[in-house]
């Protein structure tokens, strides 16, 4: 029987004195897609209708990146070493290449591994991010309930529906099955992450977030498609070459996850195609 989201094993493997946790379940025979997460996310904090959909037509990887969650060593404190560590892993698994879904600070990542190692990533799926010099600011200029909420070790079902959904009732509901359907797995589940963790990623945010100059000039460097909410989504596709963008209405930063069934049939056409 086909491991699923709730089924298959958390795997361990090393590279460069770095242990990394990950599970693999699909079929085997497409491009792997390797899922790259939000703030401080590990690996069940996915939805099991994103994961197992497209788990039908090619292999899964959930993934957690150094020092997150149940992976060893320290996180590292700019999103460049981000994206170095997930080249890394793949080595270790011995792909070549891959589809990447990148969702927020996931999304970042992805964008510099797209940069630096650019034979390994076919296309991608951006949600939820922004360029370098992201226009939204970081955590030096966001609202100060959103950053006292991500503080925290542990979210609740209010902090979810706060930071990913939208406040209407139609998208608050979204975001309450969505948990349900985020907490399926009971049985080999992820730590939290640690505050290491937090730090780490807030400076590294912080260093993306800066606005220098040619702030856009990478993104020409990146040969994929685009699929990203807000102003930062007009501007990436704007400077991606051959970007599609796509905006669901009335969802907030988790959108993926209020529309998880049609964010799986568009992103199924544009990695199939």
């Amino acid at each position: 029987m086909q491991d699923t989201h709730v089924t298959a094993p958390t795997r361990f493997i090393e590279a460069q004195g770095i242990r990394y946790a990950y599970r693999r379940f699909g079929n085997e025979a497409g491009v792997p897609l390797i899922f790259l997460q939000h703030f401080r996310g590990g690996m069940d904090h996915w939805d099991p209708l994103l994961t197992d959909g497209f788990a039908q037509d090619r292999a899964v990887i959930l993934f957690n990146n150094a020092g997150v969650a149940s992976t060893s060593g320290e996180t590292p404190d700019t999103i460049e070493a981000m994206a170095d560590h997930v080249a890394i892993f793949l080595k270790a698994l011995g792909l070549v290449q891959v589809d990447v879904l990148g969702f927020s600070i996931g999304g970042m990542i992805a964008q510099s591994f797209a940069v630096r190692h650019p034979d390994f990533a076919r296309r991608l799926l951006l949600v939820g991010t922004g360029p370098r010099g992201v226009e939204t600011g970081g955590h030096g200029g966001i609202d100060p309930e959103v950053a006292r909420v991500t503080g925290k070790p542990v979210s609740v079902l209010e902090d979810t529906l706060f930071l990913l959904f939208e406040p209407s009732e139609t998208s608050q509901a979204a975001g309450r099955a969505f948990w349900e359907r985020r907490h399926q797995r009971t049985v080999d589940v992820d730590p939290p992450s640690s505050p290491q963790t937090l730090q780490a990623q807030i400076a590294a945010g912080q260093k993306w977030f800066r606005i220098g100059p040619d702030r856009y000039a990478e993104l020409k460097e990146i040969k994929h498609d685009v699929m990203i909410p807000t102003i930062n989504s007009y501007i990436m596709s704007q400077h991606i070459p051959n970007a599609q963008l796509i905006i669901y209405p009335d969802s907030g930063h988790g959108a993926l996850f209020q529309y998880p069934e049609l964010f799986l049939a568009h992103s199924r056409l544009f990695l199939d195609n």
